[in-house]
C-alpha cells in the first residue's frame, strides 16, 4: 500500500495550536479526506510540542504521487501551515507492508 506522511514542527508553534489544529481536524479536514476518491484512509496525529502530522495510505502510486505533487506545490498555503506558522518539516512517501484490524474494529471519527 502506498503511503505519505506529511509533518510539522510544533517547537516553535503558539500556545493552544495542538487544540486549534483538532478543532480544524474535526470541524474541515475530516470530511474534506472522507471518501476521497483514490485513498484508502488517512490518520490525524500530534506529539504535543513536538510535532503534528498527516498519514495517507492511498490506492496506487499514481493517486499518491498526485496527491504528493500537489500538496507539495501548495505546502505554503495549506491549513496545518498556517494554523502551525511554518511549512512542514518532511514529506515523505513510504510503504505500507500491512495492516491488522483488531477485534473491536476500526472506529472513523472526527476527534477521539
Amino acid at each position: 500500500m502506498r503511503s505519505l506522511t506529511i509533518r510539522w514542527s510544533l517547537l516553535d508553534a503558539p500556545d493552544g495550536v495542538e487544540e486549534e489544529l483538532a478543532s480544524y481536524v474535526e470541524t474541515t479536514s475530516h470530511a474534506r479526506f472522507t471518501g476521497m476518491a483514490g485513498l484508502r484512509y488517512k490518520t490525524w496525529r500530534v506529539r504535543p510540542g513536538e510535532w503534528f502530522e498527516g498519514h495517507y495510505v492511498f490506492v496506487s502510486d499514481q493517486a499518491r504521487a498526485d496527491f504528493q505533487r500537489t500538496f507539495t506545490e501548495g505546502a505554503a498555503e495549506a491549513p496545518g501551515t498556517k494554523i502551525i506558522g511554518s511549512e512542514p518539516i518532511l514529506i515523505e512517501a513510504s510503504e505500507v507492508v500491512a495492516v491488522a484490524q483488531g477485534w473491536d474494529g476500526f472506529e472513523p471519527a472526527a476527534r477521539a
